[in-house]
């Protein structure tokens, strides 16, 4: 199972960006996916999730409103769209896919099976 994240760079405050999660020797269809990012010298938090159709999502409360997670099964790929981006979310940003429970999605770290290695997302004035 290989994921990979694109899409990071550095960005203004307030800018937007799309990340991108590419999936391959997996059937994308069974699993829940999940972005997380990792902000230098803090833990790994949860940013968003999506049942295995991306019908149900859930959100960390600071993205709320202003991100949205969306997948396109068909091509195995995992979005999420970021506005208004903020200084304090320069961070590395992973995916992650879980194997689907049928219960919508967790944010729990431990519920995810494979990670990519990540994709620098830097907000700066």
């Amino acid at each position: 199972v290989r994921l990979v994240e694109s899409g990071g760079t550095l960005v203004q405050t307030g800018g937007s960006l799309r990340l991108s999660c590419t999936a391959s020797g997996v059937s994308f269809d069974d699993y829940t996916m999940g972005w997380f990012r990792q902000a230098p010298g803090k833990e790994r938090e949860v940013v968003s999730c999506t049942d295995w159709s991306g019908t149900k999502t859930r959100y960390a409360d600071s993205a709320k409103d202003r991100f949205t997670i969306s997948r396109e099964n068909a091509k195995n790929t995992l979005y999420l769209q970021m506005n208004n981006l903020k200084p304090e979310e320069t961070a590395m940003q992973y995916c992650a896919a879980g194997k689907s429970k049928g219960r919508g999605c967790d944010d729990s770290q431990h519920e995810y099976d494979y990670w990519g290695r990540g994709t620098q997302v830097t907000a700066s004035s």
